[in-house]
């Protein structure tokens, strides 16, 4: 996405041609182990020499870390800059020299998706991999964000949808008291909660999509709070559909453990939550 919104064209060419034909994907370097909210304060930095750029530092929480070939890695390249103007865009490459990567991250959910640090031991960059202006990177990396966000806010919709089909498949099924779990009306308005909450997620995640395909200017509130909305829903229905479960939604021979588990990820990633609501407040108080 920072390609997209602010690489010039030849760096567009080169890098997402491959990544369009399926041949690699992109990982996104921002967070530091000092700085997730705080961006700003990050202290991974790149210094130019003749040409090129020399990258020095670390990246955490990077998602496909050693497994994706391109590498988006946001550094501090004017270290006595006005603060969130000072940082550059990067394009880095998984061969690039000086360019390594930490241990696979022991995580509570999405064990499917490999997270790891990204290290930068005085890397050689060439600076015809700079996306955007120099300087003009933290704006870059928000604007991306604001993009990104509708995307987790998706995947919190298809996790709380997989756990509300199960739980309802597995009431409609299970007897207790000479009937169907489903047949109780405690049970009944547990499920209508979930599904009436699930379809506003849904319903505002397209409207935040939509917004982002076509660039409007409130897309920071729309992104910002469909990401917060659907993950905080996400967690609330796939808790229920584990008690609806009872005992055997507490065990790993039903896949509603899991999708709990995935669930908890969405409501801290591609900015907490807590930063959410910061962010659609600004806009609001912004008008």
């Amino acid at each position: 996405m920072p390609l997209v919104l602010a690489a010039s064209d030849e760096v567009k060419k080169r890098y997402l041609t491959p990544l369009a034909a399926g041949e690699t994907t992109f990982s996104y370097g921002l967070s530091e182990r000092e700085a997730g909210s705080d961006t700003a304060a990050m202290r991974c930095k790149a210094v130019r020499d003749g040409d090129d750029w020399v990258l020095t530092g670390q990246k955490s929480w990077i998602t496909n870390a050693g497994v994706s070939e391109y590498y988006t890695v946001l550094a501090v390249t004017d270290p006595d800059g006005p603060r969130g103007n000072n940082i550059t865009a990067f394009v880095v490459e998984r061969s690039d020299e000086g360019f390594s990567f930490g241990e696979k991250e022991r995580k509570l959910g999405i064990k499917g998706s490999p997270t790891r640090e990204l290290h930068f031991d005085h890397c050689r960059i060439p600076g015809d991999r700079v996306v955007g202006e120099v300087g003009a990177g933290l704006k870059l990396a928000l604007a991306t964000l604001d993009h990104t966000r509708v995307t987790i806010g998706a995947q919190a919709v298809g996790i709380a949808q997989g756990a509300l089909d199960h739980a309802v498949a597995y009431v409609k099924e299970r007897q207790q008291f000479g009937k169907a779990v489903a047949e109780f009306q405690g049970v009944q308005f547990m499920l209508a909660d979930m599904a009436m909450q699930l379809e506003a997620a849904r319903q505002l995640v397209y409207v935040a999509a939509a917004k982002s395909e076509r660039g409007d200017a409130d897309l920071p509130f729309f992104g910002a709070a469909a990401k917060a909305y659907a993950s905080d829903v996400a967690m609330q229905v796939t808790t229920d559909a584990v008690q609806l479960l009872g005992g055997a939604g507490y065990t790993r021979d039903f896949p509603l453990e899991r999708m709990m588990r995935d669930a908890k990820i969405t409501q801290i990633y591609e900015g907490t939550n807590q930063v959410q609501r910061i962010v659609m407040a600004r806009q609001l108080l912004k008008g």
